[in-house]
């Protein structure tokens, strides 16, 4: 029985490396083709479509390292993701600082993982791209903690420009948007945003 078990845990291990080398080869793929776009809408599509890939990659990496093959610490890998937006995004850490409040004891399972790590992409992705214009410095705070009763709570939040009147999330064209409203349904979560002053977006849902 042993050696049985053994033997699944090197197959799943193998699986998630061989997953996540073949999101990677997609991601370089997309590279690749974003040499040869000239309209820069298109290229940023491209770059976000890249990135998202990349995210679900590194939840298959911090699987194959994990003890628990099932579950992974989200903990560490929100700091992982976070680290190459901000590299992708090219931020000056001296004018945009990030805040991390993270529940150690957080470990989310590969079909909570991937909907919450999207959640997080996109969410980030907002505030770099819109909550600090040329010249404003501020702060993106992230938090993610789970009670007793098995409710995760994530919150994502930047003291920026925060967002126009009336905003309505669900009934934006924005594809980052309809992705969270989306993903936050497939976990079962209710979503609530402010954006007065800063925005901050807070997603809770219950592990099954």
């Amino acid at each position: 029985m042993q050696a049985s078990l053994l033997e699944k845990e090197v197959l799943l291990k193998e699986i998630y490396h061989r997953v996540k080398n073949n999101l990677q080869v997609i991601s370089s793929l997309l590279s690749l083709q974003s040499a040869y776009i000239k309209d820069k809408h298109d290229l940023v599509i491209f770059q976000q479509s890249q990135q998202r890939i990349a995210s679900m990659a590194l939840v298959h990496e911090k699987l194959y390292e994990s003890q628990d093959l099932a579950k992974v610490n989200f903990g560490e890998y929100i700091r992982d993701l976070v680290v190459s937006l901000f590299t992708a995004y090219e931020v000056n850490e001296d004018a945009i600082a990030l805040v991390l409040n993270i529940d150690k004891h957080v470990f989310l399972g590969l079909d909570t993982a991937i909907p919450c790590s999207l959640i997080i992409h996109e969410l980030v992705s907002n505030s770099l791209k819109y909550a600090f214009p040329v010249g404003r410095n501020g702060t993106i705070y992230i938090e993610i903690n789970q009670n007793q009763e098995r409710q995760v709570t994530l919150v994502v939040s930047d003291d920026g420009i925060g967002l126009p009147p009336n905003f309505n999330f669900q009934k934006l064209a924005s594809l980052g948007w309809q992705l969270v409203d989306a993903l936050t349904n497939q976990l079962s979560g209710n979503i609530n945003i402010q954006g007065d002053m800063g925005v901050k977006c807070q997603v809770t849902f219950t592990l099954i």
